[in-house]
């Protein structure tokens, strides 16, 4: 099936956060951690307003989302969320070089974002590389996220 990326929409905020919900229990993380996450998984319309939030559409349906946010010379992926029925499909790929190519478009010298662990071999693939570690402990366990950087 086609993919087809859009700009998100404010009034989509809903939709975009109970992506990120469901992808991230895709990976089997205990539920009082999604609690906990609650706030960082929530795409808010303020800040599909604020950035470049966009979207793949396969079919009717929203099948993911990806962010562009971008601060001073520093360009980063955020909110890299693909609903996990269509996780291996070509959603995230299609996400990727989007955003990928929206930051080599607007002249920024690398795009750079802070990887769940299970998602690092997919970042691999799109030509990141591990540059670093951001500690992010939960419940007094120890959890190191792979921070990446594509460079243009």
């Amino acid at each position: 099936m086609d993919v087809h990326i859009r700009r998100a929409t404010p009034n989509e905020a809903a939709t975009l956060t109970a992506i990120a919900h469901a992808a991230k229990r895709y990976w089997g993380y205990p539920e009082e951690w999604i609690e906990h996450w609650k706030v960082d998984l929530t795409i808010t319309p303020d800040f599909i307003a604020d950035n470049e939030v966009f979207v793949a559409i396969m079919g009717d349906g929203i099948a993911g989302c990806c962010a562009l946010v971008v601060n001073d010379s520093l360009a980063e992926i955020e909110h890299m969320w693909i609903k996990p029925e269509h996780i291996g499909a070509g959603v995230g790929r299609a996400l990727f070089d989007q955003v990928r190519d929206r930051a080599n478009e607007l002249h920024l010298p690398a795009l750079e974002l802070s990887a769940d662990p299970n998602a690092e071999g997919f970042y691999e693939r799109m030509g990141a590389a591990r540059v670093g570690e951001v500690r992010a402990d939960m419940n007094g366990q120890t959890r190191l996220l792979p921070r990446m950087r594509i460079t243009f």
